[in-house]
């Protein structure tokens, strides 16, 4: 395993660090470009393919299926150069979406986001894994900050230009247009990095075949559950038997002890999923509320998110530079009370019909909690980590990322569904977003210190 330099810079945009920081900066980027982009347009996609059934499958499927991506990036990645999984994954995203920019019905959409969720995984895994052996540790912390300030563009200009498509052009090209960049974001990574040796001294293998078939039952009982609404009077059956087969099935996939909160890494990961779960749940819903509640436009609707990602960008840059120095247990504390205030704000401009700059105002707040703890956490995890399963931990905590924000769609999703008559789903997806941001204060508290190097 090498580094690009023999004395590391002071900044990742310096150096030879500089192209890899770019072009790795840029697949983010359109990742969070198309991930804003489809949450503002698929209320008109549905509508259009009359998929409103498979609504909340469109996004939970993604997540679900992008376990598979990340336990077969990470494996792979531990096992040689993270270059070869990033290709694959790449490639599985742009099919994904061009199957998705051509889609005549809902079911055939879907079925691009699944394949689409195979590349995310992998290509989020794989970036990872290319911090961790390419960047000195002192530097890890401003690159993920410089990740999540990939946002900022996309959430000044995305759902705002989403619309903007959707509206005088076709929701269409929003599939593809992102799907000709990535290939363009993608080259710049290739071509610096081909050629260098990236490998670990001393790989791990075996297992991957196990790992791979949980990740499979895994990814499936996500999709059960995002289904469980169209079982009727055995919805909570389905949900039950599914939640309880996914629990089963991801805990090989965690480190020991993650789903109970053990102390250090598996708290890291446990949290990373229910913070997810918390925002990204209660995030689709935003412009959903917009269009249907205020008669927002598509374009409108998707400025309604954009505070929030604004401010994640500002809290991430801050945790960068000052992280260390707040402790991770603030940032915890701190962060989980910025989501809660943020997601109880949109439950009450829901059930008591305020103003819609109350909510999007209030949006703003989880933001600044998500970017405050959001790279930290990803810092803790490759500082917890040794070279020989950096591949595995990154892909711990982008599962319990995935799955911690698929099902907790999908759970909402069935309580939306049950509620759509009184009136009250919108409030009800929101107040259960708070009690995740309320329950991730439980690990939050436990996550220790490791290796984290003060930036």
């Amino acid at each position: 395993m090498s580094a690009l330099n023999a004395q590391a810079p002071s900044s990742v945009w310096r150096g030879s660090y500089a192209p890899v920081t770019i072009g790795a900066v840029a697949l983010v980027f359109l990742a969070a470009l198309q991930s804003l982009a489809v949450t503002t347009v698929m209320p008109v996609v549905s509508d259009e393919l009359d998929g409103a059934a498979l609504y909340a499958v469109a996004f939970a499927g993604t997540l679900a299926t992008s376990v598979i991506g990340m336990v077969a990036a990470g494996a792979w990645a531990d096992r040689s150069s993270p270059i070869k999984p990033l290709t694959a994954a790449v490639l599985l995203f742009v099919i994904g979406l061009l199957i998705a920019g051509v889609a005549t019905s809902m079911p055939m959409l879907v079925a691009g986001r699944l394949i689409q969720g195979l590349g995310v995984g992998g290509q989020t895994v794989s970036l990872y894994v290319i911090v961790a052996r390419v960047f000195p540790s002192e530097l890890h912390g401003r690159v993920f900050a410089a990740f999540s300030a990939a946002w900022v563009i996309p959430s000044l200009i995305g759902p705002f230009l989403a619309g903007a498509v959707t509206e005088y052009l076709h929701w269409r090209w929003v599939f593809l247009g992102v799907a000709a960049l990535t290939v363009c974001a993608f080259v710049m990574v290739f071509v610096r990095l081909r050629g260098r040796d990236l490998h670990t001294d001393d790989p791990t293998g075996g297992g991957t075949a196990k790992r791979l078939a949980l990740a499979v039952v895994v990814a499936s009982s996500a999709l059960v559950l995002s289904l469980s609404g169209e079982f009727g009077q055995w919805a909570w059956v389905g949900v039950v038997v599914s939640l309880t087969a996914m629990a089963l099935a991801i805990r090989p996939l965690l480190p020991r002890r993650a789903l109970v909160a053990g102390r250090g890494l598996p708290s890291v990961v446990l949290m990373r999923g229910l913070i997810a779960g918390s925002l990204f749940g209660a995030e689709i819903y935003i412009p959903y509320l917009l269009i249907d509640e205020y008669d927002f436009s598509p374009t409108w609707a998707g400025l309604g998110l954009t505070a929030g990602a604004l401010t994640w960008a500002l809290a991430a840059e801050l945790q960068g530079r000052f992280g260390d120095r707040v402790g991770n247990t603030r940032i915890a504390v701190i962060g989980s009370s910025l989501l809660f205030a943020a997601v109880i704000i949109a439950a009450a401009t829901a059930a008591l019909q305020l103003p819609p700059a109350v909510m999007i105002g209030g949006w703003a707040l989880s933001g600044l909690g998500m970017g405050l703890m959001y790279p930290r956490l990803t810092v803790l995890t490759l500082a917890y980590s040794a070279p020989q399963n950096q591949g595995f931990n990154s892909s711990a905590l982008s599962i319990s990322d995935s799955i911690g924000s698929a099902s907790t769609m999908a759970i909402m999703g069935v309580v939306f569904t049950a509620l759509a008559s009184t009136g009250a789903g919108f409030t009800a997806v929101f107040l259960i977003s708070a009690v995740l941001a309320v329950v991730a204060l439980i690990p939050g508290l436990r996550l220790g210190h490791a290796a984290e190097t003060r930036v």
